[in-house]
């Protein structure tokens, strides 16, 4: 066995326990039905990459029918999507990874040809910077407390379909980051103004989650995924996460996982502070919640520098997508066999659905693809 550190256990602070450190990352697959149930398809591909990892957080789910944010998105805002979830929570958990699963709402993200009213909403009536957008509508103060209780019922549901945690997508300028950024959030009421009161939504849904997590076991995992920095002015800074994650750490949550495309990425705010966002995070609350890392960590030796700063869990993506033996085949000394590239033939051996592939191919730069394997 080779005994890297990132594949030696994990035990949380709730008791629950990974066989490694090693998590799939939640990335969207476009693959569920449209009634928002899991498929075929979609469970196969699941199946094949929980083999190895600790954990497997699961593409996003929507909490309310006007949340969807990407086509074939998972669903977890009805009680008959329950059985097809657990059939997901079923899947993973049979070949011993624990089962995560993201739930979100994309707010004024979401396009309007995926919503029953063809309105996105958000904390304001500002559109997002980027071409064709479109001008939310802002959520009424009753409506704020019946998305707050979404996230609750979501919770209960996860539960009652067997995953063993859920992770609060508070990430990625969806819904929650849209609440805490000073850019999408200009009320004047008590969900925004100041930095305090635009933390009060994030917080209200990370109460309404660890109150419904409370009819679970003990050992029912509750992160959350935050993205450090915004791009826009005026828009998140360093700081103002720096006191979220302060926050945060007080809660009873059992991580906080930083959603960053470089682990080692300085600001994208000032190109002069170089430092890495995570471990950042890590340094100021690492010692009372667990950081998971993530950010172009390729091969072991990345994912073992990563570690090297304290941060205990690492999330990897598109890596488990080309390679979805990775931690298998560092486990048996096989790393110099981890496939790096794919080809456009590689699809039914990688057990990618059709739709998840498509974008693959067909988005460039994102995966390193060549035309066609060698004969």
């Amino acid at each position: 066995m080779n005994m890297r550190r990132f594949m030696e256990p994990y035990t949380f602070g709730n008791g629950a326990e990974l066989r490694n450190r090693i998590m799939l990352a939640p990335m969207t697959n476009f693959s569920s039905a449209e009634n928002g149930e899991t498929t075929q398809a979609e469970r196969d591909y699941y199946r094949e990459r929980s083999r190895g990892v600790g954990a497997v957080i699961t593409a996003c789910a929507n909490v309310t029918p006007g949340g969807q944010g990407f086509p074939g998105e998972i669903g977890v805002e009805r009680d008959e999507l329950v059985p097809s979830l657990k059939q997901l929570a079923d899947t993973i958990k049979g070949e011993g990874a624990k089962a995560i699963l993201q739930i979100f709402h994309g707010g004024r993200m979401a396009p309007p040809e995926l919503l029953p009213d063809g309105q996105p909403v958000s904390a304001s009536a500002v559109a997002p910077v980027r071409e064709g957008a479109v001008t939310p509508r802002e959520l009424e103060p009753e409506e704020i407390e019946e998305m707050i209780e979404a996230f609750g019922e979501a919770t209960r549901r996860a539960i009652e379909a067997g995953f063993d945690g859920v992770e609060i997508h508070g990430a990625n300028t969806y819904l929650i980051q849209q609440f805490f950024s000073p850019h999408s959030n200009r009320r004047t009421d008590k969900w925004g103004g100041t930095l305090e009161k635009r933390m009060a939504f994030p917080l209200a849904v990370v109460e309404s989650v660890l109150k419904a997590a409370e009819k679970a076991d003990d050992s029912f995992i509750v992160g959350y995924r935050i993205s450090p920095e915004e791009m826009e002015n005026p828009g998140i800074t360093m700081e103002d996460t720096m006191q979220l994650v302060e926050r945060l750490s007080s809660e009873k949550l059992d991580y906080l996982h930083i959603s960053v495309q470089d682990f080692h990425g300085g600001s994208m705010r000032d190109k002069s502070d170089s430092r890495s966002r995570v471990q950042m995070i890590q340094d100021a609350v690492g010692e009372r919640i667990p950081v998971v890392g993530v950010g172009s960590l390729h091969t072991p030796d990345d994912v073992d520098k990563a570690m090297e700063g304290g941060v205990p869990l690492i999330a990897i993506g598109r890596e488990l997508v080309a390679e979805p033996y990775w931690v298998e085949k560092v486990a048996e000394g096989r790393e110099d066999e981890i496939r790096t590239e794919l080809s456009v033939d590689d699809r039914e051996e990688l057990v990618v659905p059709e739709p998840l592939w498509n974008a693959i191919v067909n988005t460039p730069g994102w995966f390193r693809v060549k035309e066609h394997a060698e004969k």
